[in-house]
């Protein structure tokens, strides 16, 4: 994209921007994306560390739970900061702003709060979908694709981004289902071909009594490694095919490319005057 464009976009056109703009901001998606995630891999590298200096560290129960303790919130925020990151860089490119890693970064720190509030009720939202059947999760999933734009970009509660979203990707599931779709398979394939080979090898060694062997723990770095390249790598995809998409039903449904050319700030929105169903109303 060389300038600002805003139209009604077919599901091609939505993954066709979406790729544009990976590509000619590669290094800025890898920085958003990758610098929380590095985190997490750091952790993760260093108890494999400690398990092979220190052969039953793993059966240490204060240690594990020390471990956890740190672990968790630090994977939690790692993923707000790569998920919030990501859709104001999208937000900011895709209305012919600039932007950089740290100031989409800064932004985020501005809403963590709420950002892990939306993500908390959505995952709740989900999981009970899942629990009735599998297909209603998979629904539930669709229809709040984009309550974490809503959120972030229209300054919405937890509860206002669910109830946003539902609104928005009526009659659209279908279209956010094959963006869902398309990001399973590429991180899928990603792991497959950058981790998985590693962890093969790992269970051949372990099948063979050599699990805590200097080799095996070698073998568990690189699968570590090569799992947390491929999240770094695919994530950003979904992510900014959710903000194209959530920009796109903006358009169709509430005229927003006239709109910003009128004022040009994303946050001023039309709310709902309440006849369109929502999860939460």
């Amino acid at each position: 994209m060389t300038g600002l464009d805003l139209r009604p976009l077919s599901l091609g056109d939505i993954l066709d921007r979406t790729f544009s703009l990976y590509r000619r901001h590669f290094l800025l998606f890898m920085g958003i994306t990758g610098i929380p995630q590095l985190l997490v891999l750091a952790l993760s590298l260093s108890q494999t560390a400690l398990q092979a200096a220190i052969p039953r560290a793993q059966e240490d129960v204060a240690l594990t739970l020390a471990y956890l303790t740190l672990y968790i919130p630090v994977a939690v925020v790692a993923y707000l900061f790569s998920q919030g990151g990501a859709i104001f860089a999208v937000s900011d490119l895709y209305l012919g702003r600039t932007t950089t890693i740290a100031e989409s970064l800064r932004k985020v720190w501005e809403e963590l709060g709420s950002l892990l509030g939306v993500i908390i009720l959505n995952g709740i939202a989900v999981l009970a979908g899942f629990i009735c059947l599998i297909i209603p999760g998979i629904y539930l999933a669709c229809r709040l694709l984009v309550c974490v734009p809503a959120a972030l970009i229209e300054k919405r509660g937890p509860r206002d981004s669910l109830s946003r979203s539902f609104r928005l990707t009526r009659d659209s599931a279908g279209r956010a289902f094959v963006i869902l779709l398309l990001y399973c398979a590429l991180v899928y394939g990603a792991i497959l071909l950058l981790a998985l080979p590693f962890s093969v090898l790992l269970g051949v060694s372990a099948a063979r009594g050599d699990a805590n062997t200097a080799t095996a723990h070698v073998l568990l770095a690189l699968t570590q490694v090569g799992s947390s390249v491929a999240s770094i790598l695919v994530t950003p995809i979904l992510l900014i095919a959710t903000s194209v998409f959530y920009y796109d039903l903006r358009v169709r449904k509430e005229a927003f490319d006239l709109q910003f050319m009128m004022d040009p700030n994303p946050q001023k929105v039309p709310r709902s005057s309440g006849d369109i169903p929502s999860i939460l109303s």
